[in-house]
């Protein structure tokens, strides 16, 4: 690998304001070893004092704080760029050595070219600031094919690993390989993968019957507000007897086409699948496409000798394609009984329709907004233990999808 001395170094920065993170530190080099050599020479260069506002320096000692690796596989520039501000956001809140990798052209000598920083933040106008290191690597020739052999020396030992692949994981390649056996937990969107997003769901589940690794989908951390907004429903003693009696489950998406394949629909399986998993359901027949000219997916759960219809129904909507539209859930009791549930979200919140029998109940609207990105990654750094709902779900979405991850046409 090509060598490099170091460039750069401390960063004058105005005092900073009290919650504002700065850059305090950045320099580059182009090789592992002087990676190492920039992580240890930030904490004794950073100026330990700052100006206050009538020019006298004031000490604000800077302390290195992690809770966490945070490596993250970003496969084209503005990724990288996207996830660095998200990362930057949770400075003092959620410090964390983060690595942003980005695997270059793979043909040729190897090379590297590292950019170290350090942002620190001042929690108060009297506690010191704390810093955590963000490490830019680009990698390409034979390195970028051993990804795992350029992280691993830049881990701060014996904190938890999180890798965090914003775009699509390729699980099956080598590289990936690597970084998975390192890692304690692995986070991801499964609602932007290619095609229908059913393959790689299933691979993901196979990770997860590992006992050492979480898995964190941001697809399934935003159900939450409507996972609430069910739940509830049944929160009525007059209404909790039909929650054993739930006949059928559809989930509507947003989809431009019937095209089989065409459309993710990771989001709409998630909501069937919490379901079945929550109530203890078995799968009897696996998703199955239906008809080209209906679209949509059809599959059958079982609860003892009871059967539940679970549909996937694509439907026109101005929304992204994949995103849930609503889920309807039909209840009978005594077996005449009907109890119809409609849930539907928006920006701000979650609404809930019921009807007993025909007859419409009082309407219930959840205030909810819809998470954001930096909120959602900071909810994952903040997990120690695994998601027992979460890693239910993913199970179950697993069993209906079945062994062969493309459904047949009924």
């Amino acid at each position: 690998m090509v060598s490099s001395s170091a460039v750069g170094g401390v960063v004058e920065a105005p005092r900073p304001e009290a919650g504002q993170p700065v850059l305090r530190w950045s320099s580059r080099t182009r090789t592992v070893e002087g990676v190492e050599a920039e992580l240890a020479r930030i904490w004794g260069s950073i100026s330990k004092t700052t100006m206050g506002a009538d020019g006298a320096e004031e000490r604000h000692v800077a302390a290195r704080s992690s809770v966490m690796n945070l490596v993250t596989i970003a496969g084209r520039g503005e990724t990288g760029e996207r996830a660095a501000a998200i990362v930057q956001g949770l400075t003092g809140r959620h410090p964390s050595r983060t690595l942003i990798v980005s695997p270059a052209d793979p043909d040729g000598p190897s090379w590297l070219d590292a950019q170290i920083q350090a942002h620190c933040i001042l929690p108060s106008e009297t506690a010191p600031e704390t810093c955590a290191e963000l490490i830019y690597l680009t990698v390409g020739g034979e390195a970028g094919q051993h990804l795992a052999g350029i992280v691993a020396p830049l881990l701060i030992h014996d904190l938890p690993v999180l890798v965090w692949w914003p775009a699509e994981p390729r699980f099956e390649s080598p590289q990936s390989q690597g970084l998975l056996a390192m890692a304690d937990r692995i986070l991801v969107d499964a609602s932007i993968w290619a095609g229908d997003g059913l393959a790689r769901l299933q691979t993901m589940a196979g990770l997860s019957g590992t006992a050492r690794i979480a898995i964190s989908d941001f697809a399934l951390l935003r159900q939450e507000r409507w996972r609430e907004a069910i739940a509830s429903t049944f929160d009525r003693p007059d209404l909790r007897p039909y929650l054993r009696g739930i006949r059928e489950v559809t989930v509507f998406y947003s989809a431009r086409d019937t095209i089989a394949g065409a459309t993710n629909v990771v989001k709409p399986l998630y909501h069937a699948a919490w379901i079945a998993s929550r109530l203890g359901w078995t799968v009897d027949r696996t998703l199955e496409l239906r008809p080209e000219e209906e679209g949509g997916y059809d599959a059958l759960m079982r609860d003892g000798r009871r059967h539940i219809a679970v549909g996937l129904r694509p439907t026109p909507s101005p929304l992204p394609p994949g995103t849930t539209v609503g889920v309807d859930l039909l209840c009978a009791r005594r077996g005449s009984e009907l109890l119809a549930i409609d849930v539907t979200a928006h920006a701000e919140g979650v609404t809930v329709r019921a009807s007993l029998d025909g007859k419409a109940l009082p309407e219930r609207h959840f205030l909810s907004a819809r998470r954001t990105e930096a909120e959602l990654l900071a909810e994952t750094i903040e997990s120690v233990a695994r998601d027992r709902i979460s890693a239910g779900a993913l199970s179950m979405a697993a069993r209906l999808i079945g062994p062969d991850p493309t459904p047949s046409r009924r």
